[in-house]
């Protein structure tokens, strides 16, 4: 089995990559990379968990969708979300809406804030 494959430019990729064309954008920019902004770091956390049980290209595809839903994942707004903002996102088309993920982006949101705190960053924490 071979454990590259090439991409629309020619280079060689990992072999994931051939599974969606957004894959090769995502490889070449974004996995493995490491990440030092909190929000960014937040967002990816969050991501992972909606992931759960789907495909990464499903949460990829939606990640747009997101973004807008969960305020750019700035935390210190997530924190403030209630149950007004939790039924506005079980009725998001454009997100995965299951309410226990939904319900555990804005706990960890809080908690962000406390390792914030706590470490000065989630970043210098991680």
């Amino acid at each position: 089995m071979n454990s590259t494959v090439r991409g629309p430019d020619g280079e060689l990729r990992c072999s994931w990559c051939s599974a969606a064309p957004e894959f090769f954008e995502y490889h070449d920019n974004e996995w493995g990379y490491p990440v030092g902004d909190d929000i960014r770091l937040f967002e990816k956390l969050c991501l992972e968990s909606f992931q759960s049980g789907l495909s990464w290209r499903t949460i990829l595809a939606k990640r747009e969708n997101f973004r807008v839903a969960f305020s750019s994942f700035d935390f210190n707004v997530v924190a403030k979300y209630n149950s007004a903002d939790i039924d506005r996102l079980l009725k998001d088309e454009g997100i995965v809406r299951y309410r226990g993920k939904i319900e555990a982006v804005i706990n960890n949101a809080k908690r962000a804030i406390e390792l914030v705190e706590q470490e000065g960053s989630l970043a210098a924490y991680f």
